[in-house]
């Protein structure tokens, strides 16, 4: 059976970012032999719907916009940027669909930050610390990450490579409070902000990293296991049974529906 991950429009207004952005997201996917689905932000709700029972997975990209802070229960600060409704309905979506059918999910930088928001967390909503977090597309080693060991992404780092990574960094926001069921595994330890989280969960596959690693899985190994660990888990992906639980998709999310 072929493995199709839904994979949302960056940005539902900014071509130029979209243009620039997605097709390394789509080239990271290919590589492991998956068969991205692009969902338009535009589509209605119901024709996303029919679009998902054909994925068995999601990706959830970065964004030039940032998660509104009113869904976390704040006023948006002037350094917070603006939201983009049309990625947040079509994130909401996604998001449904994945947690009740147990379907695996990645989130890249804005896509952990609407994870993590969507499972009642919160976020910062512009970071001040001495780490340089914004340093440019083109720095692939931006900062180090700690590895929380016994995760899901530990497991999925190089043997030689020990606990802590380099990796590139392009955000200004961050994970403040992880949401529920989610637990931190890894954090930039020069200021402890969140790079990573997961699901605490073995058998719902669900990872979101601050970095990008669809900007390096041709360059480094660690990057190319993440992608390899999605489409792992999406080719093994089954439809739950009317008699299963499917908990972690209840209604303990609903500050994301507005």
């Amino acid at each position: 059976m072929s493995v199709t991950i839904a994979i949302p429009e960056p940005t539902s207004g900014d071509l130029a970012y979209n243009q620039r952005a997605l097709p390394l997201y789509l080239a990271a996917l290919r590589s492991v032999g998956v068969a991205p689905l692009v969902v338009p932000l535009h589509e209605r709700q119901d024709r996303v719907a029919r679009l998902l029972t054909r994925t068995q997975g999601v990706l959830l990209p970065g964004s030039g916009c940032d998660v509104d802070p009113q869904r976390y229960g704040e006023m948006p600060i002037p350094e917070c940027g603006p939201a983009d409704p049309a990625r947040t309905s079509v994130d909401e979506l996604l998001l449904q669909d994945a947690f009740s059918l147990r379907k695996p999910i990645l989130g890249i930088c804005q896509g952990l930050q609407s994870l993590n928001v969507w499972c009642n967390g919160s976020l910062i909503q512009d970071l001040k610390t001495t780490v340089n977090h914004r340093p440019g597309r083109e720095v692939v080693e931006a900062h180090p990450v700690r590895i929380v060991p016994g995760s899901r992404l530990a497991r999925l780092l190089p043997e030689n490579r020990g606990e802590e990574v380099q990796v590139n960094s392009s955000h200004h926001q961050a994970v403040r409070e992880a949401g529920d069921l989610l637990r931190v595994t890894a954090v930039c330890p020069g200021d402890g902000v969140v790079e990573a989280v997961e699901l605490d969960a073995e058998d719902h596959f669900v990872i979101g990293v601050q970095w990008h690693p669809e900007r390096t899985f041709t360059l480094d190994a660690f990057s190319r296991a993440i992608f390899s660990a999605l489409a792992q888990a999406a080719s093994g992906w089954r439809e739950p049974s009317d008699q299963e639980s499917v908990g972690s998709g209840d209604g303990s999310r609903q500050r994301f529906h507005g």
